[in-house]
């Protein structure tokens, strides 16, 4: 057998796993619970434009599972928790049509600028156009983070963006790189060596690093840094790709409102809502994001205030109800959810086992509980995700439909 038939041979084992299933009483129901691997960064490697951080994100190979199995080309696929926007991206891939919601109007950011790709001669002209300031100051000390020099780029950076009345795709393209590079632990990064780049710790943290490090911030040449990152997020769109991208920014909606008021979406529109809300209070988001937010003139400390980071179950059932009930209206008959959810504080709460008898209670149908069982990754550890046994991760996925 020679080399390629190995291959397809292991991959079309590896596209087959074997699921195991059981049922749990919930709501007086017997529902039934899947577990298995439905999805392998093996089975479909996912898009070099997905790799942009942000924390308690999932892979792109879920919503693709989900998006391939309900949903056809030029159907509306949403996320009301849109994180990075991993969702929104895979679904306009894919050739669906795409509406996303987060708190967090940084969400829209990251996602929004990746649907209109600008080739690597006009990010490149665009950055040479931006003339560098050097009579700008910081309203915050940022000494810790950026050597002098570089500081100053990034913020000539900051003020041609944030003062431009209309940004086209150009500048969308570069306020979202830009957004990701600014701290990080590597060269790759704005920054001197700090926390990776889905969080940005406090400028007296970061202080606390450099000293036990003995570093210093050295200087980054931020267009460099930004032409380098671009290269990489595009290295891997095909032609089609890149225009279902384009074709999707037509009809894109985004949303910056909680997600239970999302008055903008039509009722019975949806197909399919594949998404990840808060779990508990494990992320603080205006914590990680106070960096990002200053570097796009937003106010960190409005969008903390605007986040629920419910700290009980009882508080964050009764908003995710509320979702839900917005989430069914907004659903087309026999449309689908896909809502992603773990195993918080060490596992002692199942928070599918919460969010089943909530939909149930509204009217929709709960089809099933799949448990996505794959090797254990480091980032969902730092965010109290519990892992089913050792070496493994899991991600529990409630699915209902409107029925």
């Amino acid at each position: 057998m020679n080399k390629k038939s190995q291959l397809d041979l292991f991959h079309k084992k590896d596209a087959q796993p074997k699921h195991t299933i059981d049922s749990i009483l919930l709501s007086g129901l017997k529902i039934k619970r899947i577990t298995g691997e439905f999805w392998t960064s093996r089975q479909r490697q996912a898009s070099s434009i997905h790799e942009i951080s942000y924390r308690a994100c999932f892979k792109p190979q879920l919503p693709n599972y989900f998006i391939e199995k309900y949903t056809k080309v030029g159907d509306i696929i949403y996320d009301p928790f849109g994180g990075r926007g991993t969702t929104a991206i895979e679904a306009a891939l894919m050739g669906r049509n795409i509406i996303q919601n987060d708190i967090n109007p940084i969400s829209e950011i990251l996602s929004s600028g990746r649907l209109v790709i600008p080739t690597l001669g006009e990010i490149e002209q665009r950055l040479k156009s931006i003339k560098i300031n050097p009579k700008l100051k910081s309203s915050i000390d940022l000494s810790m983070f950026y050597e002098k020099k570089t500081l100053i780029e990034i913020l000539s950076l900051r003020d041609y963006l944030i003062k431009k009345d209309n940004l086209d795709y150009i500048d969308k393209w570069i306020r979202m790189v830009a957004t990701n590079r600014l701290t990080g632990h590597s060269s790759g990064f704005f920054s001197v060596y700090t926390f990776p780049p889905n969080q940005a710790i406090s400028a007296e943290s970061q202080i606390k690093i450099n000293q036990k490090r003995k570093q210093v911030p050295e200087y980054r040449n931020t267009n460099e840094i930004i032409l380098k990152k671009s290269k990489q997020l595009i290295k891997g769109l095909s032609p089609s790709e890149t225009l279902n991208l384009r074709n999707a920014s037509k009809k894109a909606l985004y949303l910056n409102k909680p997600s239970d008021k999302t008055i903008e979406i039509k009722s019975n529109s949806v197909s399919l809502v594949v998404t990840s809300p808060p779990f508990l209070d494990i992320v603080q988001y205006k914590d990680d994001n106070w960096l990002r937010c200053w570097f796009n003139g937003i106010d960190a400390e409005a969008v903390g205030k605007n986040i629920t980071m419910a700290k009980t179950l009882e508080l964050w059932s009764s908003e995710m109800k509320k979702v839900l009930i917005e989430l069914k209206r907004v659903l087309k008959k026999d449309g689908v959810i896909a809502f992603e959810v773990g195993e918080v504080r060490n596992g002692k709460i199942k928070l599918d086992e919460s969010i089943v008898p909530l939909g149930i209670d509204i009217g929709l149908k709960c089809e099933s509980i799949m448990i996505n069982s794959q090797v254990f990754t480091k980032t969902s550890n730092l965010w109290g995700v519990s892992n089913n046994a050792a070496g493994t991760n899991s991600n529990r996925i409630v699915i209902f439909r409107k029925i």
